[in-house]
């Protein structure tokens, strides 16, 4: 089972709708641009990374052995990056804001693709409303990056890779059948000057379940970049990834 442990994240476009269609088409491009710039120059070889698109969000399942660490930490660092030097060459209405979700768990090879509870508790913690409030509350903010309590017990409370766990402020997700703590992170922005626009957990209050619960329903279309098209509506988990026997890149 430890072989199907996988890091996974996801990245959405705020507010995707306002562009118009030629704006949706640059928001895109620009989007898998960022993501694929941010990996490469955090050592990361994008190119073995399991991705779906889907228009505004790209969620991706991450090779066995990519560290924990240089996701939160370089990758993180980089895609912010990337995203400030593009909304500095663009007017107001055509800037962009992202949110990424990061879990790491079990994402198993299944039929179709991955199957498991890090792909469901990633779409969770993406489309939180704490996670929305927190980015819409930070005008300066572009990107607002949330990561499960295990990622950040693991790698960030330790400090492990220069993380500073004071960057970080804890959230209560709670949806569809899914409940567990996370904690969000508005990369260049002070956490004194961000406030308090989502409700925080108190220390010693009940602790959540950590994974969705049985019988949860998401639907993603199914798509592999590398070669072979599924669509399809799966009922109790989240899968995604290459099919087995489908074609390389």
């Amino acid at each position: 089972m430890d072989d199907d442990r996988r890091i996974c994240l996801a990245a959405d476009i705020e507010q995707y709708s306002r562009f118009d269609t030629p704006g949706q088409r640059t928001a895109q491009a620009q989007l898998a641009r960022m993501l694929r710039a941010a990996a490469e120059r955090s050592g990361l070889d994008h190119g073995t990374w399991s991705v779906q698109p889907q228009g505004d969000m790209e969620f991706a399942v991450l090779p066995t052995g990519t560290s924990e660490q240089v996701v939160l930490g370089e990758y993180v660092t980089y895609l912010a990056a990337e995203l400030g030097g593009y909304n500095a060459t663009r007017r107001p209405t055509e800037r962009m804001r992202l949110r990424l979700a990061v879990d790491s768990g079990v994402a198993a090879i299944a039929a179709l693709g991955f199957s498991g509870p890090a792909p469901i508790a990633v779409a969770r913690y993406l489309n939180a409303p704490e996670v929305k409030r927190a980015l819409a509350a930070a005008g300066s903010a572009s990107l607002a990056v949330v990561i499960s309590d295990r990622l950040y017990q693991d790698v960030v409370r330790l400090r492990f890779h220069g993380h500073d766990p004071e960057q970080y402020r804890r959230i209560h997700v709670e949806q569809k059948g899914f409940a567990a703590y996370g904690w969000v992170r508005l990369p260049g922005v002070d956490p004194q000057d961000a406030g308090q626009p989502w409700r925080d957990t108190p220390e010693g209050g009940a602790r959540p379940p950590a994974r969705a619960a049985e019988g949860e329903r998401p639907s993603f279309v199914q798509q592999d970049v590398h070669g072979t098209a599924v669509q399809g509506v799966i009922h109790g988990s989240v899968v995604h990834g290459v099919v087995p026997g489908g074609t390389g890149r």
